[in-house]
């Protein structure tokens, strides 16, 4: 009997690390595309707000190739994403129910989706607002501004990653109350707790004042009652289906 758990265990990390390579296959793919388009994406970049054109500058010789390869790492991420879904969903769908496992399938390409939208709210508002935040004040001390091109981008990347994950925010909801761990009773009951952790997260991601954090913290608050919104459309399916099998199963 422990011989039985012991392979099927060997076998369960035998497919993991199967899946884990294929991951980090999609992950080195995808970061060669990165270095290959970071030249032309990064002067396109240079070209629109809020950058408009400014100079870059680097401050080592290892600037450049740290710039590189923090653009490379994250279109590598962007591309491997869906692919880790996939193997994450196909590594443990043999241990849901179902339900478990279509409704993960299901919500697979909008999580996608919602990650590419996290991420073009996180540059186009939400960086250009603390960029012009930052400049602002140099112009108020009256200092020269002088960038650093890794350090832009790694200012850029700090802002917009965590907001891309943040967006994600939905599907997880949807996916939690469809395996009822979930429901909109207890997303209520635990409202006043999520509004301080997002308060908490916009006032990280953001500048230090105030306008940004509300800013940031509106958007975060509009994606939880939107989940709050999904979870009782989802919830009350369930009530209507849960009645009709009680109704025909219920008296015996």
């Amino acid at each position: 009997m422990s011989s039985d758990k012991d392979m099927a265990l060997f076998d369960h990390i035998g497919e993991l690390r199967k899946r884990l390579i294929w991951v980090l296959v999609f992950l080195i793919i995808g970061m060669a595309v990165g270095l290959y388009i970071a030249k032309p994406v990064l002067l396109y970049l240079q070209q629109l707000p809020p950058a408009n054109g400014m100079k870059w500058h680097v401050f080592s010789p290892w600037d450049s190739l740290r710039l590189y390869m923090s653009f490379a790492l994250v279109i590598g991420f962007i591309v491997t994403m869906p692919v880790l879904m996939y193997h994450l969903w196909a590594f443990v769908s043999p241990g849901l129910r179902d339900v478990e496992r279509g409704a993960a399938l299901m919500y697979m390409p909008f999580a996608v989706v919602l990650y590419l939208l996290g991420l073009a709210f996180g540059y186009f508002v939400v960086f250009k607002m603390a960029f012009h935040f930052s400049t602002s004040i140099a112009g108020n001390l009256q200092v020269e501004e002088t960038y650093g091109a890794a350090q832009y981008f790694s200012f850029m990347f700090n802002i917009i990653i965590p907001l891309s994950i943040l967006f994600e925010l939905p599907i997880v909801v949807m996916f939690l109350t469809k395996i009822r761990l979930l429901n909109p009773a207890r997303l209520a009951k635990f409202r006043k707790l999520a509004y301080m952790v997002l308060v908490i997260l916009a006032a990280v991601i953001t500048p230090p004042d105030a306008i940004s954090a509300i800013l940031v913290f509106v958007p975060m608050v509009v994606l939880y009652e939107f989940s709050v919104l999904l979870s009782g459309i989802i919830h009350r399916k369930q009530l209507v289906v849960d009645a009709a099998w009680e109704q025909e199963y219920g008296a015996k």
